[in-house]
């Protein structure tokens, strides 16, 4: 079984968590600050170039969009933290949204968590991680727009990243990616896809007679 991310296509976009679609086993969530290049990173994952908006502007993504895969799984955009320019009010139903699938939608088997890699572990960043972490949600942290430093920054923030991470006893998966010059694209498709794989596996598994 492989899941072939670039035949993704937008299945829809949620306001409540009553409009989130029923008929899906298996889902991988992306998050991260409204700069971090969530849309743009999903775009070049699935090799489609329109696939998610994308703006100049961050904090566009207000919703929680699902797009379909082949067979019943998904990759789900959530709304983008600690950067939209939009009331409190706004913000704050934002917010009830993502605890509202994070917490209840148990089709996620994955949390990918991009930060930007000139701005990484911001105090929101590490909520992310710690919730993950009590859930026993499988994360992975892409370092995005890699092609914003040269090599020597690159490699002092992995490994300042990579301490970081150890010294709180996380070992989560942990690259560089940057969806403008494709770095580091096929290690996070790869992840990605055996994520998936591996949720559907266990569907099948489970309707198999003992």
């Amino acid at each position: 079984m492989t899941t072939l991310l670039s035949q993704a296509q937008f299945l829809r976009s949620a306001s409540a968590e009553n409009d989130f679609p029923n008929d899906i086993k298996a889902e991988i969530a992306f998050c991260g600050r409204s700069n971090a290049g969530k849309s743009s990173a999903i775009n070049t994952l699935c090799r489609q170039n329109s696939l998610c908006r994308t703006s100049k502007t961050p904090g566009r993504t207000q919703l929680v969009n699902f797009f379909k895969l082949d067979g019943d799984t998904c990759l789900v955009d959530l709304p983008g933290y600690g950067y939209a320019k939009a009331p409190i009010k706004v913000q704050q139903q934002w917010q009830k949204l993502m605890e509202a699938y994070l917490m209840n939608r148990k089709q996620l088997c994955g949390i990918v968590l991009l930060m930007d890699i000139r701005h990484p572990l911001t105090e929101i960043d590490w909520t992310m991680i710690h919730w993950t972490h009590h859930n026993r949600l499988p994360l992975y942290i892409l370092l995005t727009k890699a092609d914003k430093v040269n090599r020597n920054h690159t490699a002092k923030t992995m490994t300042h990243v990579s301490a970081k991470l150890e010294q709180e006893g996380f070992e989560f998966g942990l690259q560089t990616f940057s969806a403008t010059k494709q770095i580091g694209l096929s290690q996070a498709q790869n992840k990605i896809r055996a994520w998936l794989d591996s949720a559907m596996t266990s569907e099948l598994e489970k309707k198999r007679p003992s």
